[in-house]
């Protein structure tokens, strides 16, 4: 919607070809200053959330993935990659919207972060 101001806030930014990510995995991007991680389920659909896990900081992109879920890998803590939910309240991610678009990863972000960085 055109005059939606959450819509005003986010942008695109293109984080490349999917194969950066194999299936059954996940990716660390940064974006912003962030560290994003991208899964791709070996259905290929993707998801995006923070990469540091909320209980101990523990690279999620390294985790283990499937159903929907990633489990860290330092404390097995399991969240939904889809809502973020974790196993306490107070353990959520932040989720990124994230597509396909002919062969590349976009992921929407804040309209105020800057573009992200090449490794």
């Amino acid at each position: 919607m055109a005059n939606d101001p959450l819509a005003s806030r986010s942008k695109t930014v293109n984080l490349g070809s999917v194969e950066k990510v194999q299936k059954g995995q996940g990716f660390c991007f940064i974006v912003a200053g962030e560290e994003i991680a991208v899964f791709r389920q070996r259905d290929g659909r993707l998801f995006a959330t923070q990469n540091r896990c909320p209980h101990r900081q523990g690279p999620l992109s390294e985790g283990v993935i499937g159903s929907g879920k990633v489990i860290c890998p330092l404390h097995s803590h399991k969240f939904d990659l889809c809502s973020g939910e974790g196993p306490d309240p107070k353990e959520c991610l932040q989720i990124y919207p994230v597509r396909e678009e002919k062969g590349e990863i976009l992921i929407g972000v804040d309209a105020r972060a800057p573009e992200m960085k090449k490794a």
